[in-house]
């Protein structure tokens, strides 16, 4: 009787230590749970700091840039003001007439270094026998000079036929004046630019008679599929450089080159409201861009 009192109390406790450990392990284990919320509270806290500090970064950002904003509006209304009432506008037809005139002179300069005139001869390739007198409004009349003389540019000629007709035994010296006539009205053409402010469609990589012209145009990779599915295909903007002079260069590049120079022309020409003489003309275009600028029509456009 006694023996199985003893088995039972052993029981008892056995089943009392099981469920002890037990409630050890379960407790370890929310300690455990408890630890890591903490240590993810504490990270969240202070992850929140520093969002907050970004944040109040951010707001002072924000509150100098609203100042300024607020500074530059009350600028832009006196202005408004000053230039709505009749002397603000007389100011600033001065001041226009004043750039003008400085743009007069430093283009004046830049006649005076890359001269443009008529040279007795045969007519060249390149321009015209008679010099186009263009006005503002776009309207031309060609007139003949009396001397039929050509256009050069500090005394060279510019002629095109070296580009379209290159052999063994084409004049190697009327190619290297044609490359530095070129260099000369790139030269020109760039400093004209700057003056007027005026962003080169085609820009200029100067060299002298080894000078190139870049044309930004648009690399177009596409598949079969993707013409078939009618997807947009993405373009990236890649330039190339082509050459304004014939030296170990392929004519169709080096007449493109010539090309794209005749364009930047244009586009000045266009910016003072002037129209094209024709993608043939490159010293005429140039003789009527800064014959026009130094005209006094230009003073009070």
């Amino acid at each position: 009787m006694l023996r199985a009192l003893d088995i039972e109390v052993e029981a008892e406790s056995l089943s009392r230590s099981n469920e002890l450990e037990e409630m050890h392990q379960k407790l370890e284990a929310r300690k455990m749970v408890l630890g890591n919320m903490s240590r993810h509270s504490m990270l969240a806290v202070e992850d929140t700091k520093k969002k907050e500090e970004q944040l109040s970064i951010e707001l002072r950002s924000l509150l100098v840039a609203g100042t300024a904003l607020s500074v530059a509006r009350k600028r832009l209304e006196e202005s408004n003001r000053l230039l709505s009432t009749e002397k603000g506008y007389v100011r600033l037809k001065n001041l226009q007439k004043m750039l003008r005139r400085r743009q007069q002179h430093m283009i004046s300069q830049v006649s005076l270094l890359y001269p443009v005139k008529f040279t007795m001869g045969p007519a060249q390739e390149q321009e015209l026998d008679s010099f186009p007198n263009t006005s503002r409004s776009g309207n031309s009349a060609r007139f003949k000079p009396a001397n039929q003389g050509t256009l050069t540019i500090l005394g060279l000629h510019l002629t095109m036929l070296p580009f379209k007709m290159m052999s063994f035994f084409t004049n190697k010296k009327e190619v290297q004046k044609s490359a530095t006539a070129l260099g000369y009205v790139g030269h020109a053409v760039l400093l004209i630019a700057s003056y007027l402010k005026v962003p080169l469609r085609y820009p200029l990589r100067l060299g002298g008679s080894h000078s190139y012209i870049i044309d930004y145009g648009p690399s177009v990779e596409a598949t079969s599929s993707d013409l078939s599915s009618n997807t947009v295909v993405s373009t990236d903007v890649k330039h190339v450089e082509f050459p304004l002079f014939l030296d170990g260069q392929d004519t169709t590049r080096a007449a493109y080159a010539v090309f794209l120079l005749n364009k930047d022309l244009e586009q000045l020409l266009n910016y003072i409201g002037v129209k094209s003489l024709g993608p043939r003309h490159v010293l005429a275009n140039l003789k009527e861009l800064v014959r026009t600028i130094q005209s006094v029509d230009y003073i009070d456009t």
